[in-house]
C-alpha cells in the first residue's frame, strides 16, 4: 500500500475535523467539501468508511515523529 505523505495527510486530517465540528450534525448532511475530503482520507489510507480513514490516518501519524510532519508542512 502506498503511505501518503505525513504533511498531505495531516492537513487532511485538521482540515476534515475542523469542518465537521463546524457542520456539526445537521440535518442536510455533510457539504461538498466536508464529502470531498471524506473521499481524500479514503483513498489515501485505502478505506471506504470516513471513520475508519479517519482511526487509520491517525494511525500513520502517530508513527511519524511530529517533528517531521511540522517540518515538512512548513
Amino acid at each position: 500500500m502506498l503511505i501518503p505523505h505525513p504533511a498531505f495527510l495531516r492537513g487532511l486530517v485538521d482540515e476534515y475535523e475542523a469542518l465537521a465540528a463546524e457542520e456539526g450534525a445537521g440535518a442536510s448532511g455533510p457539504g461538498p467539501r466536508a464529502r470531498d475530503l471524506a473521499y481524500t482520507l479514503c483513498v489515501s489510507t485505502g478505506t471506504r468508511d470516513v471513520r475508519l480513514a479517519l482511526e487509520a490516518a491517525h494511525r500513520l501519524l502517530e508513527a511519524v515523529p511530529e517533528h517531521e510532519v511540522a517540518q515538512v508542512s512548513e
